[in-house]
């Protein structure tokens, strides 16, 4: 610790005399950063808060019982110097005070007999510290003993970072490097730190101390903040009356988790260059891991392929091999555009899919991110999707019935896209509203007949009529968005819906004739689902 006022009155060399405040004061183990002597009316320009202020006070007159005479006296030798009022003293001691002054030393026998009554009143009243120095004791003394103090303590810092990192390195050598190195780094520095998966889900750690109850779900809410970000960064937060250091793990974009260190006081520079050593080292130990969890999602991608093909049996045969049994019947198809998903969503994922091994499975198909999950944990997977954009659910299905499940995916997550909501269900869409009665076999003959002469020009022409005007209604009907999305010219999207028109007798510029094409295709849609 660096020195205080208590040390310096334990010093019999300097022999100083403690005035203000009584002994075993708290504020006199206050840490003094250093020492400097002034007799200036206001010296806080040249001062920092927490230095201790020495002076003889030449900024002040002589004491009153030293300059009185009487009137004889004064026509002999003068008029007296003006003798200071309580005001001033009061003055000078709030400057001290206002600019975080540690405490006042005032020589004695130099340029005054005694300590001021004034200063000893003001420094009690404004509650800063202050010490009688007497005239043997120089002002270097006090200075010397202040600066060697420090550099001792300097010293003993830079013996214990060393020492400190040295145990550092000896736990990451360990097998379980990660878990050694954050033991060790609680030892060092006498407080909790918390890992946090890149969900921003609380990694219990063996030997760690958990991280206070009355702020865990504070710093939760705020380690998953900053991992939304999906920055490199750090934060120093007051937490409960707490200093929580907050920092990422992992590179920009594509962050691994988070480490959170909780202490009593702020972290001085060789504690703070104990953490970064670990962050770093986490960050390394995490990083070793990112070619293994490529690796695997390619591999999710060719099963979820197989299921989607029927190759159920060599699709399960695999799953078990890497993550055990794939989700059973019956299950729900959770369906998110991702184009570039977020590194941390799918390290959320997979920590998600470890935790339930079996009841949890996904893969990246093209732009959609696909989520197979049994009803037990279906809650979880919404409460993670939802944190990262809009997602789309079908209704329960089985393995047979993937193709199908993942149209209706597809379908609730357009829906939900056109409404602004982070969740639609596919019930929502086919329970209940005109657009329900097409779940009706009734219906069916009057949509296939509809469709039946564009379905033949299409087999007889080799053409993609239909495909076309299922894109266009997907697309709202928005002429250059669907244009985009085909790969084709605006004016050959108009001349192929034209065309469909034409041969459907059909007028596609007309709202109702629009609405019954819209409807016939959104009924082959759902009968094709359900029967895949």
């Amino acid at each position: 610790m660096p020195p205080s006022l208590n040390v310096l009155l334990r010093s019999r060399a300097l022999k100083l005399r403690l005035v203000v405040p009584d002994a075993g004061a708290p504020q006199l183990d206050d840490p003094i950063s250093w020492v400097h002597s002034s007799d200036l009316a206001d010296p806080t320009p040249f001062l920092d808060a927490g230095q201790l202020l020495l002076t003889d006070g030449t900024q002040f007159p002589v004491d009153a019982m030293l300059t009185e005479t009487t009137t004889a006296d004064a026509a002999t030798v003068g008029p007296s110097p003006a003798v200071p009022t309580g005001s001033v003293y009061g003055e000078y001691v709030e400057r001290l005070v206002g600019h975080g002054i540690a405490g006042l030393g005032f020589a004695t026998q130099v340029i005054h007999g005694t300590l001021p009554p004034a200063l000893e009143e003001a420094c009690r009243k404004h509650g800063l510290p202050l010490l009688e120095v007497p005239d043997r004791t120089p002002f270097i003394a006090i200075i010397r003993m202040v600066a060697d103090y420090l550099a001792k303590e300097e010293h003993a810092r830079a013996e214990w970072s060393l020492q400190a990192q040295r145990a550092i390195s000896r736990a990451a050598l360990r097998p379980d490097g990660l878990t050694s190195i954050l033991g060790e780094l609680e030892r060092q520095l006498h407080s909790w730190v918390a890992l946090y998966d890149a969900a921003g889900n609380y990694v219990r750690m063996p030997r760690n101390r958990p991280v206070p109850s009355d702020i865990a779900s504070d710093v939760t809410a705020k380690v998953r903040t900053a991992l939304d970000l999906g920055t490199r960064s750090a934060s120093y937060l007051e937490i409960g009356g707490q200093s929580v250091t907050l920092q990422t793990l992992g590179r920009k974009g594509s962050l691994r988790g988070a480490l959170a260190l909780g202490a009593i006081e702020p972290l001085d520079p060789a504690r703070a260059d104990i953490v970064n050593s670990v962050i770093g080292l986490a960050s390394l130990a995490l990083e070793q891991a990112r070619t293994l969890d490529t690796a695997r999602r390619h591999l999710r991608a060719g099963v979820f392929e197989q299921l989607l093909a029927g190759s159920t049996d060599v699709a399960v045969k695999t799953a078990r091999q890497v993550w055990g049994q794939l989700p059973r019947d019956p299950l729900f198809v959770t369906a998110s555009r991702q184009e570039n998903p977020a590194p941390n969503l799918l390290e959320a994922l997979e920590l998600l899919a470890d935790d339930y091994r079996g009841a949890v499975f996904y893969a990246v198909r093209g732009e959609l991110l696909v989520i197979l999950s049994g009803r037990a944990h279906q809650d979880k997977v919404l409460e993670l999707m939802q944190r990262h954009g809009t997602c789309g659910v079908s209704s329960e299905t089985t393995i047979d019935g993937l193709p199908g499940a993942l149209e209706e995916a597809s379908r609730a997550l357009r829906r939900a896209t056109e409404l602004g909501r982070a969740a639609v269900e596919f019930s929502e869409l086919s329970d209940g509203g005109v657009l329900g009665l097409l779940r009706e076999e009734k219906a069916g003959p009057v949509a296939r007949g509809l469709l039946q002469p564009l379905v033949a020009h299409d087999q007889a022409e080799q053409t993609e009529l239909l495909a076309t005007v299922r894109e266009w209604f997907a697309n709202d009907c928005v002429w250059d968005k669907t244009a985009r999305r085909l790969g084709v010219h605006r004016h050959t999207l108009r001349n192929r819906v034209d065309a469909a028109g034409r041969i459907l007798g059909l007028n596609l510029d007309g709202m109702r004739d629009r609405l019954e094409l819209f409807a016939a295709v959104q009924f082959l849609e759902e009968t094709q689902s359900r029967k895949g």
